[in-house]
């Protein structure tokens, strides 16, 4: 069983890193960082530090896969370090960061569609509305039992990689004729000024990068861990920071800065620029194609996380329930219902999109500290075939600081949604602690 599992080579790890981490939010995100930030320096070094703090992240956790190697890992960390009340309130609240991602990345696909159906502007409800129908024809579709195989997922990947390298290849392309942007003068901008602008472009740059995380469920499943893995990492993260940077820079000579600020649709005005508004029209298709398959994806995969709580005994036995298609109806219900609520509290990518980077700065900031505590209890692994990052505890702790920087970004440019997004953890402690009071009163009743 051993060998089956340790088949994973620097190839299959490096893809596994690009393929976690690109997803749909570089044919937006681009915009919200480039309105960030205040030079277009600031903008460029927001996407290397980014990509930097993703490299920190992947190496941390996987040190921690390869350390406590163990199905659930994400969920099992929390219970094993800290207490099963921070696993249920922090995983409960991922899952509510992925629904909300899922939101958002649906929304994404909404502007693209919208243009082609819609001659004029669309309103931020349209969009939503179009979103929802997007979310409801793929719970349809996950009810009646349909399954998404490996060979829809590799051509989505195929499609995403092709669209990053058309935009790429729009600098070299002759017809796109380069935007020239007037930037404003930078004499009044303060240093806080740069530091409150590099905080908020990095909200934006962190939603693009994140995925990383799941290296967690890898440690034990890599061909020489202390090497492959490492190695996979680095060059999977540099891949993703270079193939980010070019698009960025296509976005930034073909729209030109000012005008990437305020752009809808900025992958589809790149393409409009190489091929003309049929290029426009088919890139958007190909999109929101993309956008739909993403949201399956998502639909497939947290209803199962619901499953596993529901298992350990975190969530009610309805969640593990299965129909005679073996299809997670309440899970799934419940998953669907949740991603349609967020788009009908923000029906906007932004608002959206800061919700969902403030709670996975909560998760991915308790996570990580893990690494020490876990490090401790391992200490005797230290000689044996697992992976060991260098530099540490340095590594750790940039990534550490740099989300605690990227939540505090949030909570002073929108203390509402920070104060909503602390809200819903507080509740899921409050429901665990419940629960578990309620559970050993029966025992004790029983007995």
């Amino acid at each position: 069983m051993n060998k089956q599992r340790q088949l994973l080579n620097l190839f299959d790890i490096t893809m596994i890193v690009i393929g976690l981490v690109i997803g749909m939010g570089i044919f937006r995100t681009a915009s919200d960082s480039a309105r960030a930030a205040i030079t277009p320096n600031v903008f460029f070094i927001s996407w290397i530090v980014g990509g930097l703090i993703a490299l920190c992240g992947a190496l941390t956790y996987a040190e921690i896969g390869s350390r406590y190697p163990i199905t659930g890992g994400y969920y099992k960390i929390f219970a094993t370090c800290y207490h099963p009340s921070i696993a249920f309130g922090v995983n409960c609240i991922i899952l509510i960061s992925n629904a909300a991602s899922l939101s958002g990345v649906a929304l994404i696909g909404s502007e693209y569609i919208a243009q082609i159906i819609f001659d004029g502007p669309t309103s931020d409800f349209t969009k939503a509305l179009i979103a929802m129908t997007a979310i409801g024809l793929f719970y349809g579709i996950n009810l009646m039992g349909l399954r998404m195989s490996s060979t829809t997922q590799n051509i989505l990947m195929v499609v995403k990689i092709g669209m990053i390298l058309l935009i790429v290849a729009a600098v070299f392309f002759p017809a796109s004729t380069p935007q020239v942007s007037q930037v404003a003068a930078t004499s009044d901008w303060s240093t806080m000024d740069y530091i409150k602008s590099f905080g908020l472009a990095l909200i934006a740059v962190s939603f693009t990068y994140g995925g990383y995380q799941q290296t967690i469920n890898f440690g034990d499943e890599v061909k020489h861990p202390q090497k492959n893995l490492p190695r996979g990492i680095v060059i999977g993260i540099l891949v993703i920071i270079l193939l980010y940077l070019s698009v960025s820079y296509a976005y930034y000579h073909i729209i030109g800065f000012e005008e990437l600020k305020q752009a809808k649709g900025i992958a589809a005005i790149v393409a409009e620029r190489m091929f003309g508004s049929t290029g426009r029209y088919a890139f958007s298709i190909l999109l929101f194609i993309a956008v739909l398959a993403y949201v399956n994806v998502l639909l497939l995969s947290n209803p199962r996380v619901m499953f596993a709580m529901s298992e350990d005994g975190i969530l009610p036995k309805a969640f593990s329930k299965k129909d005679d298609k073996g299809v997670l109806t309440v899970s799934l219900t419940v998953y669907a219902i949740i991603s349609v609520v967020v788009l009908f509290f923000a029906d906007t990518f932004d608002k959206i999109l800061s919700f969902t980077i403030f709670l996975d700065s909560i998760g991915m900031a308790f996570s990580a500290a893990t690494i020490f505590i876990i490090r401790k209890r391992t200490a005797h692994l230290d000689k044996k075939s697992i992976y060991s990052m260098r530099l540490f505890p340095l590594m750790p702790v940039v990534f550490i600081t740099a989300y605690v920087f990227v939540a505090t970004s949030i909570a002073i440019d929108q203390p509402t949604t920070a104060l909503t997004a602390t809200g819903v953890l507080a509740v899921f402690l409050a429901i665990y602690f419940f629960t578990q009071k309620k559970k050993t009163h029966h025992a004790g009743t029983a007995s």
